[in-house]
């Protein structure tokens, strides 16, 4: 089977703009294309995934990626399935994001001559100016059109900045000056840039003429594995000083019985006829398919010794064991007690385990908090520092392990 078949048997290709073209390139190896990456913070997550492993299945077969970090997009913010203003980040925290997923995709992504190439756009936008944008860019962009585009809708609601606006026109620009200087022929992205990608084909048939548009493809990601994605946005992160591979691990164990053959179909390097094999599971089997999903997935961003330890910890955790080694921890202060004690609704809030305390008491009261296996049957219940020094193991519903201990005093 072919890579474009291949894709498209995955369930990873919800759309194209010229079907037979890309198959054309992509199956023979001669596409050049780019996905961007905003830095909105400081490690990819989950929702950055499945485009890694499409860039990745596409290098394997020959293909030349083009990693696009958004250091110039990256002032602005896209307003994409937003509701609110996305925050301002200054340009260091931009610059410094852009490095962390420099690191993080070199384990994933082969770089080098003839291989994938990693750009800036921050290096040709923050050279642009005004005036000459608004005459040369600006000019080819009807604003009726831009303001009926699905990635504007959830702004207008409350209003859509000009700053926002102006997202399409730079990431359509993106297009336009990857196409000029490093032969860029195809952009991908997920089911919420449609309308951006499309400005970016269009601005280089006005820009350029008909003959270089027709070198243009725009591939849309599978919108089903976009939300498996972005369910987890800034709570599952690649890092693993952020989301450790035991957290990892557990968040792909646990996914819907519905979704783990999807997710193994659009995520794993699994061969298609095994996981085909795999449709008819159902039962206990589907828990089984999960710890496969589990363990491909910590492999591939972790390595397998990772993988294998987040198993290991995995089965003896949830077989009733002691081995809580490599589950996430958070070291208690003797700052965060009062009177030798850490009130539960607080130690909840301090392990990152709920938002607020309010969830932590809604939890609390619904049953949901063990600690050591037995429930917290009261939001006044306390742990000691002699607790904390044992080290204790808190259990959040069903799935969700912690532990808590005493840091050692510095003196």
């Amino acid at each position: 089977m072919k890579i474009y078949e291949e894709l498209q048997a995955r369930g990873l290709i919800a759309q194209v703009t010229n079907e037979e073209e890309i198959k054309e390139l992509v199956n023979n190896g001669k596409a050049t294309f780019y996905i961007g990456f905003d830095p909105t913070a400081d490690s990819l997550h989950v929702g950055h995934f499945m485009a890694l492993c499409l860039m990745k299945r596409l290098q394997m077969a020959g293909n030349k990626p083009i990693v696009l970090l958004g250091g110039g997009t990256g002032y602005i913010g896209d307003p994409s399935g937003r509701t609110d203003l996305r925050s301002m980040m200054t340009p260091e925290t931009i610059q410094h994001n852009c490095e962390c997923f420099k690191k993080q995709m070199e384990r994933f992504i082969e770089f080098g001559e003839d291989k994938a190439i990693m750009v800036n756009n921050a290096d040709w936008l923050l050279k642009l100016n005004y005036l000459e944008v608004l005459r040369e860019v600006g000019a080819h962009f009807s604003v009726n059109n831009m303001l009926r585009a699905e990635c504007y809708k959830q702004r207008m609601e409350k209003g859509l900045s000009f700053l926002e606006l102006n997202y399409m026109i730079m990431q359509s620009y993106d297009f336009y000056y990857l196409f000029q200087n490093y032969g860029c022929n195809m952009q991908f992205g997920g089911d919420d840039q449609w309308s951006n990608m499309l400005g970016g084909t269009e601005l280089i048939r006005r820009k350029l003429g008909q003959d270089a548009y027709a070198m243009t493809i725009t591939l849309l990601m599978n919108s089903e594995g976009n939300k498996m994605g972005k369910t987890a946005k800034g709570a599952v992160w690649l890092d693993p000083d952020k989301t450790s591979p035991f957290e990892f691990y557990q968040y792909w164990r646990n996914v819907n019985d519905a979704d783990v053959l999807k997710c193994i179909r659009m995520l794993t390097f699994l061969p298609l006829e095994q996981i085909d094999a795999m449709d008819k599971w159902e039962g206990s089997q589907l828990n089984e398919a999960k710890e496969i999903l589990a363990f491909e997935l910590t492999k591939l961003i972790h390595g397998e010794e990772e993988a294998q330890q987040a198993k290991t910890a995995s089965h003896a955790l949830f077989s009733g064991g002691s081995d809580d080694s490599h589950m996430p921890t958070t070291e208690i202060t003797t700052e965060n007690l009062n009177d030798g004690v850490i009130n539960v609704v607080d130690l909840l809030l301090t392990c990152g385990l709920v938002a607020s305390k309010s969830e932590a008491r809604r939890l609390i009261q619904q049953g949901g908090v063990f600690i050591d296996d037995a429930k917290v049957e009261s939001i006044d219940d306390n742990i000691t520092s002699v607790e904390l020094e044992k080290g204790i193991r808190i259990r959040k519903g069903k799935k969700t392990y912690h532990k808590a201990l005493l840091k050692p005093s510095q003196g």
